[in-house]
């Protein structure tokens, strides 16, 4: 198979492509910088140049291509300034609109394409599987915008796959970068109540139901990507205090958490109990499900 990857660089996608290499798909990038692409990704076939926001991506680009991957996003952690906003959305829906009028006329078979668990909102206890709607809020409207904008795909007959991922634990990114610092410094205790339920996933599970959507065919539309077993805060903040044998019980108080990192805090307070429904129906069996054994495997 050969697999066209937007965001080949970042955390996730260079997950992607080492796992894509190991079993003998050709991966084809679309960069900003091909040539920082292929020092940072050795095993890249090719490299194309495209600017996400300036248009649709070559023509050639698509060429000999069975399946797309898209995970561009610029990061939302940091504090929320109109420009923050600003850059969120387009890197997110102007971005895949110009991927999607890129595919259009390629005829290619499946688009697999990042979204988030920001789509539910702040559902308290509530189990959210993918029929759920949306919620409200920023990301809410960044989700429900992002998917729109993929979705366009399904028109021209290609299978979209709209990955809702959780907060993706691995080394070296995802959440577990500040929240470490914190624990290492006796800090990563309670956020706001801790009460709040985090649907977290192990790195290797995003990969591995990013490839299971490439090669399922019956896997479409909405793909919660979290553990089966989703933690509440103070539990995640624990366990990691466990692994890294560093007390994790300081809390830290919403209102500390807003005036430090503006409205970014309000996704580290907010309640989502995700459940991965499509991926269990669909036949994936999760690599890690226990929290503590997947800090563990991560940190070993």
């Amino acid at each position: 198979m050969r697999v066209l990857i937007a965001g080949a660089t970042g955390f996730v996608g260079r997950a992607l492509v080492h796992a894509l290499m190991e079993r003998g798909d050709r991966r084809v990038a679309l960069t900003r910088d091909p040539e920082r692409a292929r020092m940072a990704l050795p095993g890249l076939v090719h490299a194309h140049a495209w600017d996400p926001l300036a248009g649709p991506p070559p023509a050639e680009a698509f060429e000999g291509v069975d399946a797309v991957v898209n995970l561009m996003g610029e990061s939302v952690v940091g504090r929320w300034t109109q420009r923050k906003r600003s850059a969120i959305l387009e890197s997110r829906e102007a971005a895949t609109r110009n991927l999607v009028l890129g595919m259009r006329d390629a005829g290619l078979p499946v688009l697999v394409s990042a979204s988030a668990v920001g789509y539910y909102g702040h559902r308290g206890e509530e189990e959210l599987t993918e029929d759920a709607p949306p919620g409200d809020g920023f990301l809410s409207g960044v989700c429900v915008q992002w998917e729109a904008a993929a979705s366009r795909a399904s028109l021209s007959g290609t299978r979209v796959v709209l990955l809702r991922t959780g907060l993706v634990a691995g080394r070296g990114g995802g959440f577990l970068g500040p929240l470490s610092r914190l624990t290492r410094f006796g800090l990563g205790g309670p956020a706001g109540s801790g009460r709040q339920w985090w649907p977290w996933v192990h790195l290797d599970d995003v990969v591995g139901l990013i490839l299971h959507a490439l090669d399922n065919g019956l896997v479409q539309g909405p793909l919660n990507v979290c553990a089966p077993a989703p933690a509440r805060q103070r539990d995640v903040a624990s366990a990691l205090g466990r692994v890294l044998r560093r007390p994790a019980f300081a809390p830290a108080p919403a209102f500390v958490l807003r005036r430090v990192l503006g409205e970014f805090a309000t996704e580290l307070l907010n309640s989502r109990r995700t459940l991965p429904a499509a991926a269990l129906a669909s036949g994936y069996a999760f690599r890690h499900t226990d929290l503590d054994a997947a800090l563990r495997d991560i940190y070993s």
